[in-house]
C-alpha cells in the first residue's frame, strides 16, 4: 500500500511589522501633531476654539461634583494645570495604543486618531461660547493627525522590511528626520497657538493708565500700618495680585480688549440698557478694599485674599434701569459662558458696595481675575457673585434659570460664614521654647469683625488682640501671646462678628455653602 503526501506550499516571506517602539511613537506623533494643529489654528482664528482646551472644559462642565471637589482640596489652585496634564497623559497613552495596534496597517491607528478628533469637535461644537469659525481648528486637528499618521506609518514600514541596499538614501535615517521634525513642529505649533490665543497686545496698559489716574468720586480711606501683623505671621492687608487666590472653570483666560467689551443689563428691568467701557468710565468711580473668599475654602484654608477694587457702584445702575418687582435673582453670564445668580436683594442693599470692578490695587484687572470688568459683591461666597469677565446681566428669578453651581448640588444664595484662620504658627513647626505668639485672619463680611479667642492645649478661651479694622467688608488680623513650655502643643481659634454671631465648631464640609469649624493647629517647642 503506498501513501501519496500532499507537496508543502511554498511560504512568502512574513509581512511587514513595525516594531513595537517605534510603532507607539508614531501614534504619539500622530496625536501630538494634531493637537499642535487645533492649538494654531485655534491661537490665529478663535482661542475659545483649542480642542483640546475645549476637551478639558467639557470635563470640567460635566465631572461629577464628588471628583471636583477631590481635585480642589488634592491640588487647590494647581488644579488645571493638572487636569491639563491629566488629559495630555490619557490622550498619549490612548495614541499609543493606537500605535502598537498598527504595526502591520495603519488603519487601527488612525480610527484612533478620528475617534480622538471627533471628541475634540465635539467638545468645541457644544461649548456655551460656539462660533462658526470655531469649527477650523478641531478640522485642521483631524486632518493633519490622519495625514501624519498615514505618512510615518508608510516610513516607519517600509524601514522595517530590511537593511538599507547599496546606494539607497537610508529608510531609517528618513525615519528618523521625518518622526524628528513631527515633534518639533507640534511642540513649536502648539506653543505658538498659545502664545497667540493670549494676544501679542498690552491690552491692560491703557486700562492700568486710567485706573492710576481716575478721579474717584469715593476713595477709599488709607490702609494703616496696623491693620496687619506681616512681622508676626500674618499676611499683608492687602494681597498682591500676583498671589490673590484664584478658583474659576476657566482652563484658557479670556483675552478681550476694554473696547470690545460691553455689558447689557437686560430681563425684568424698566429700561434694558448696553454699557461699553467708556461708559463705565464716565460714570462716579469708587474704590473699596474687599475680602474674596472661595465657598470651597476649607477651615483654615488659603482661598482667600483682599484686594483694592476700583469700580462703579452695581446699585446705582441698577436703580437706574430699573429693577421690576419680583425679579429676586440678578443671573449674570461672562465671556466665556460660565454663569451664576446672585439675589436682587444683596445688590439692591443700601451700603452693601456691590461693584462692577475694572481696576485692582491701583491698575487694571488681571486677566486671570477678569479683564476688563467682573463683579464684585461683599459678603457673598463668590460661586454666585464674584463673575469674572461679565459680559451679561439678567434680572429674573431663581425659580426661572439656575446658576453653574446650583445645578451641582451647591446652595443659592451663599453668604460668607464668621470664620477664623491660624497663620503662625505653622502645622507641625518647632519654635524655641518660651513666648509664643499665636497670630493669623478673621472675617465675617458684611458686618465685621468684633472679636478673636484662642485657646492652648485645651485650656479656656482667651481674647487675642485685634489690628485696627478697615472695613466690615475684609478680614481682621489678630494675634495672642502664650509662654508655653517644650513639647507639644495645640491651639484654636474661633472669631466673633461685630454682631454677636460666634464661629461654630460644628465641623461642616464645604458642600453646600461653605465650610464650618475651628482651625486647629499642631506645634512643638524645643
Amino acid at each position: 500500500m503506498s501513501t501519496t503526501e500532499a507537496p508543502r506550499r511554498a511560504e512568502g516571506p512574513a509581512a511587514p511589522e513595525i516594531p513595537s517602539g517605534w510603532a507607539a511613537l508614531v501614534g504619539v506623533l500622530s496625536v501630538a501633531a494634531a493637537v499642535a494643529a487645533g492649538q494654531l489654528v485655534a491661537g490665529l482664528v478663535a482661542p475659545a476654539s483649542s480642542p483640546y482646551l475645549a476637551v478639558g472644559d467639557a470635563v470640567v462642565r460635566l465631572a461629577p461634583q464628588g471628583l471636583v471637589e477631590f481635585a480642589k482640596a488634592a491640588f487647590g489652585t494647581a488644579d488645571k494645570p493638572v487636569l491639563l496634564a491629566g488629559t495630555g497623559l490619557v490622550t498619549a497613552v490612548v495614541a499609543a495604543a493606537g500605535g502598537l495596534a498598527s504595526r502591520r496597517s495603519p488603519v487601527p491607528g488612525v480610527v484612533v486618531v478620528i475617534v480622538l478628533g471627533v471628541l475634540g469637535f465635539a467638545a468645541v461644537l457644544f461649548q456655551p461660547t460656539f462660533a462658526p469659525l470655531d469649527v477650523l481648528a478641531p478640522t485642521a486637528a483631524l486632518v493633519v493627525g490622519v495625514a501624519v499618521m498615514r505618512k510615518l506609518h508608510a516610513l516607519a514600514l517600509d524601514a522595517a522590511q530590511g537593511p538599507d541596499a547599496p546606494g539607497d538614501p537610508g529608510r531609517r535615517a528618513l525615519l528618523v528626520r521625518s518622526a524628528a521634525a513631527v515633534g518639533v513642529a507640534s511642540l513649536a505649533g502648539g506653543g505658538a497657538g498659545l502664545w497667540l490665543g493670549r494676544g501679542t497686545g498690552d491690552l491692560r496698559g491703557a486700562v492700568t493708565t486710567r485706573v492710576a489716574s481716575a478721579r474717584l468720586a469715593e476713595p477709599a480711606p488709607a490702609i494703616p500700618a496696623t491693620a496687619a501683623f506681616p512681622q508676626q505671621g500674618t499676611p499683608p492687608f492687602l494681597t498682591p495680585n500676583a498671589d490673590f487666590y484664584r478658583i474659576d472653570t476657566a482652563l484658557r483666560v479670556p483675552v478681550l480688549a476694554a473696547e470690545d467689551w460691553s455689558l447689557r443689563i437686560h430681563g425684568m428691568v424698566d429700561a434694558e440698557r448696553t454699557i461699553t467701557f467708556d461708559d463705565l468710565l464716565a460714570r462716579p468711580l469708587v474704590e473699596r478694599p474687599v475680602t474674596l473668599t472661595c465657598v470651597s475654602n476649607p477651615v483654615g484654608g488659603d482661598l482667600i485674599s483682599t484686594a483694592m477694587f476700583t469700580g462703579v457702584d452695581l446699585r446705582e445702575l441698577l436703580l437706574e434701569v430699573g429693577v421690576r418687582p419680583g425679579a429676586d435673582q440678578a443671573f449674570s453670564t461672562s465671556v466665556d459662558g460660565w454663569y451664576t445668580g446672585t439675589p436682587v436683594e444683596v445688590l439692591m442693599e443700601p451700603g452693601r458696595g456691590a461693584m462692577l470692578a475694572f481696576g485692582m490695587n491701583g491698575e487694571a484687572l488681571p486677566f486671570e481675575h477678569g479683564f476688563p470688568v467682573r463683579m464684585v459683591v461683599p459678603g457673598l461666597y463668590g460661586f454666585v457673585s464674584a463673575t469674572k469677565w461679565v459680559t451679561d446681566l439678567e434680572l429674573t428669578t431663581f425659580s426661572a434659570k439656575k446658576g453653574f453651581w446650583l445645578q451641582r448640588g451647591w446652595a443659592e444664595r451663599g453668604p460668607i460664614k464668621t470664620q477664623s484662620r491660624i497663620d503662625h504658627p505653622r502645622a507641625f513647626a518647632v519654635l524655641p521654647a518660651g513666648r509664643v505668639t499665636v497670630a493669623g485672619i478673621a472675617w465675617s463680611q458684611p458686618t465685621g469683625v468684633g472679636r478673636v479667642e484662642v485657646s492652648v492645649d485645651g485650656g479656656p478661651w482667651q481674647d487675642a488682640e485685634l489690628a485696627t479694622e478697615v472695613s466690615g467688608d475684609t478680614w481682621r488680623m489678630w494675634r495672642a501671646e502664650f509662654d508655653l513650655g517644650p513639647g507639644g502643643h495645640d491651639v484654636r481659634s474661633r472669631a466673633t462678628s461685630a454682631d454677636g454671631v460666634v464661629q461654630t465648631g460644628v465641623v461642616a464640609d464645604t458642600v453646600p455653602d461653605g465650610a464650618t469649624g475651628w482651625p486647629d493647629v499642631s506645634f512643638s517647642l524645643d
